[in-house]
């Protein structure tokens, strides 16, 4: 059984060519990582893509549907596996979304920080366009300099380490199934359980932002019907 550096995993909802690029990207690490797709309600089309590549790129696919009848989003459920896996391998957790592509030296160098800072709680790395522009959901750290730095801001999943002692932490099965995103909640359970919390802006992934899930562009096209799906249909609760 190989040796691995960290568990990854990647929740999965359609938008099947980008995860394909980002699931190719995880492949091609320099560190060996456990690759854990969780498949959150695909469509029959993407599904049977995401079995098709699980042997040829290299993942483990998690179907959902096999374990819950909840609908989509089930992140809660993500996490809680996610946490149990980790912790019964005693490595650290690493969230890469569907619409992230890493570099080759994305994992090792996030490891490399963490292994030089013992109080780590999580690690991001900062996310850029196509243009090297920092982009959503990190447009709040444009103003800082160097490489590493502490926040107290809260921190995205889309590509983000959280260390095995902060696992050890925090229990994911008590986390709110109201809510559909706990990147927030984390982040300051993480800050409150006495850990510091890292963005890495020289160490940057590409990110095209809610591939998928389309309707959330319309906060910069129709903020009018985004916030009446956000707040009055019960969409994206955090």
């Amino acid at each position: 059984m190989p040796e691995y550096a960290a568990i990854v995993i990647t929740p999965v909802k359609n938008s099947l060519e980008t995860f394909l690029h980002s699931a190719r990207a995880v492949a091609a690490s320099d560190v060996n990582v456990q690759h854990i797709i969780f498949d959150d309600f695909s469509d029959d089309a993407t599904l049977e893509a995401l079995q098709h590549y699980q042997t040829s790129i290299g993942y483990e696919l998690v179907q959902l549907s096999q374990l819950t009848s909840s609908p989509s989003p089930n992140y809660n459920l993500v996490l809680e596996i996610a946490q149990q896996r980790a912790l019964a391998d005693r490595l650290p957790l690493i969230i890469v979304e569907s619409d992230v592509i890493i570099k080759k030296d994305t994992f090792s160098s996030m490891l490399h920080a963490l292994h030089a800072r013992p109080f780590t709680g999580m690690i991001g790395a900062v996310t850029i366009d196509q243009q090297g522009v920092i982009n959503f959901p990190y447009v709040k750290f444009t103003k800082l300099d160097g490489d590493i730095v502490k926040t107290d801001r809260s921190l995205s999943f889309c590509c983000t380490l959280l260390t095995y002692n902060l696992l050890t932490s925090i229990d994911f099965r008590k986390l709110d199934p109201e809510k559909n995103w706990y990147d927030v909640y984390i982040s300051r359970k993480s800050i409150e359980a006495g850990f510091e919390n890292y963005i890495m802006l020289q160490t940057s992934v590409y990110h095209k932002p809610h591939s998928s899930r389309s309707w959330k562009h319309l906060k910069y096209t129709n903020p009018i019907k985004y916030y009446f799906l956000k707040y009055w249909k019960g969409l994206d609760r955090i």
